[in-house]
């Protein structure tokens, strides 16, 4: 048993020196001559390694010949000042433990300068990177901080189901849930015979936690929900996965304005949080990838984000393109926006996150407000910088008789909606929630270009390893 306490490197980066201490990490690099090696040791902790000095005259040359890139070290020694650049303490070693031989003919990580592309072809392996250790400390701590916020302010963490009969979005695929042998399906009738399956009905994986969220806050007032949702679209871009977390609150007598105040405020904590949190990561990426990341950061801070209606967002799309702007997708009122319409009104023209308002009914889904005037609904998107969309929510239709109009002139089947309009016949009220894409933040965050960078296995079409 050791009689030293392991330190965690981060930890021993800020100890003055002068202690004894035991380290134990992964070599990030070796250096030196037949005198004195030079080994960077990290243990996941921080993006910072500690330097590990290895005076020759008390270690064995077949022990440094088995200390190669991506070995595992236990390293007792004494803190003492650093007399290179780059670090304030050192390790001064007196004894070095191999736990883990790395051969440097196989491991896949030997160059400095790996790219993303290479790095997700051996996905396996890329959390040993700085680069994903980055991005999983600040996954880590935006997660904290989410529960940190909801709690804060009194919400409660509501558990909605991954299992679901219904699409609360009422577009998408769904990935189907069954137990049934699938080269002997039972049917009846010549279809499906559902009855014959697990939970007898068909059912899925949800889309959204939103439906089941709106039972919660009807009951306890304001919740949220947090977990994986699951999208079967064929999409192969950098902006979607099959597989991703969101965080979806819902609160009863929140109205629109309400809930664009909550948005807005959420988000400005979320970024403050990882400034005042994760630097030493933010930095790393910001100098590796996107020289413009703590600035654009920054800049969401300590503004009003520009609130702008859809029919004011159309005219100013219009207005661009009579202007020589060129866009690939055409823009008129009804049609859904794209990425680059978003990033055009918050890059170009606001130069300010925008929170648009009042879509057309058609392009918006049928649990949302309608607005007076037959046409519009209480819609809320919040477009960010790089990214376009980054929350999308609404305040919900609370009459009854509106509700049940929508969903048959949609033709949606109310086999499967009758507990939800419940929420509508039994003291219903005003509320509003909206939805945050966990990855979709973490790009902003983080700076990286594509989404499958910022979730540890991404699971995308023809790809679902591990």
């Amino acid at each position: 048993m050791d009689t030293l306490a392991r330190t965690k490197v981060k930890d021993l980066l800020k100890m003055p020196a002068g202690a004894d201490v035991l380290a134990k990490g992964w070599v990030r690099t070796k250096r030196g001559n037949k005198q004195i090696k030079f080994i960077a040791l990290n243990d996941g902790s921080t993006i910072n390694n500690i330097q590990v000095v290895a005076d020759m005259s008390v270690f064995d040359e077949e022990l440094m010949k088995r200390i190669t890139t991506g070995a595992s070290l236990k390293v007792t020694g004494k803190l003492v000042e650093s007399v290179g650049s780059g670090q304030a303490v050192e390790i001064q070693a007196s004894g070095i433990e191999v736990y883990g031989e790395c051969d440097p003919m196989r491991y896949p990580l030997q160059k400095k300068d790996t790219s993303l592309e290479y790095l997700r072809s051996v996905a396996h392996m890329r959390l040993r990177t700085n680069t994903f250790g980055a991005v999983l400390r600040i996954r880590h701590a935006m997660a904290f901080a989410i529960h940190k916020f909801f709690n804060d302010k009194g919400f409660v963490y509501l558990n909605t189901p991954l299992i679901t009969e219904s699409d609360a979005e009422g577009a998408g695929d769904m990935f189907q849930v069954t137990t049934m042998n699938l080269e002997n399906v039972p049917k009846h009738n010549g279809k499906v015979d559902f009855s014959k399956d697990f939970f007898g009905k068909k059912t899925s994986l949800t889309v959204s936690g939103q439906l089941e969220g709106e039972l919660g806050a009807t009951a306890v007032g304001e919740i949220y929900t947090f977990g994986p949702t699951f999208r079967a679209e064929n999409s192969n871009t950098p902006r979607h996965l099959a597989e991703f977390w969101m965080i979806e609150p819902e609160m009863a007598f929140y109205e629109l304005e309400d809930n664009m105040v909550l948005a807005e405020e959420f988000v400005k904590y979320l970024v403050q949080y990882a400034l005042d949190n994760c630097m030493d990561d933010l930095q790393f990426l910001n100098d590796k990838y996107d020289d413009g990341l703590i600035e654009r950061l920054r800049s969401v801070l300590g503004i009003a984000f520009q609130r702008v209606t859809y029919t004011e967002a159309v005219d100013i799309l219009e207005a661009a393109v009579k202007n020589g702007r060129q866009f690939e997708y055409s823009v008129h009122w009804g049609t859904d926006f794209q990425s680059e319409h978003e990033r055009y009104l918050v890059e170009e023209h606001f130069r300010k996150p925008v929170i648009l308002i009042d879509f057309p009914k058609d392009i918006k889904a049928f649990y949302m407000k309608q607005n007076e005037d037959g046409r519009t609904v209480r819609g809320m998107d919040v477009l960010f910088p790089k990214i376009g969309e980054i929350i999308g929510g609404s305040e919900r239709e609370a009459s009854l008789e509106k509700l049940e109009q929508r969903i048959e002139e949609l033709g949606m089947s109310r086999k499967n909606l009758e507990w939800y309009i419940d929420t509508r016949r039994f003291g219903t009220v005003p509320h509003s929630g909206f939805g945050l894409g966990f990855e979709r933040l973490l790009l902003f965050v983080t700076g990286m270009a594509n989404i499958r960078d910022v979730i540890p296995f991404p699971r995308t079409p023809k790809n679902a390893e591990f």
